[in-house]
């Protein structure tokens, strides 16, 4: 029997130990998209971005790529800061405890 069925897919992603890869991956991605629409919003070019924050377009490139799962906060964190903005990783207890490990 698949011990799946009637759960939620938080509970299936705990289960497998994917949670935490999960999660990372979708913030990475949120951040990516939110420096490229400030970006759009201030008509700030990749290589501008580049220029303010003391770094290659590479490293833009691969900042504003939302499936690189490599960059690190203080780059995002740069080019955040360099958009008049910065970025904000808090840690909230979990809303169901059964996600919690043990």
């Amino acid at each position: 029997m698949n011990r799946h069925i009637g759960s939620n897919f938080d509970d299936y992603l705990n289960d497998d130990g994917l949670i935490e890869e999960v999660s990372a991956a979708a913030l990475k991605r949120v951040i990516a998209w939110q420096l490229a629409e400030a970006m759009k919003a201030q008509k700030v070019s990749k290589k501008a971005l580049a220029e303010r924050m003391h770094t290659s377009r590479t490293a833009v490139d691969r900042a504003l790529d939302q499936n690189d799962a490599g960059m690190t906060l203080a780059t995002l964190a740069s080019a955040a800061r360099a958009l008049g903005q910065h970025v904000e990783v808090r840690l909230v207890p979990n809303a169901d405890p059964r996600l919690a490990t043990t």
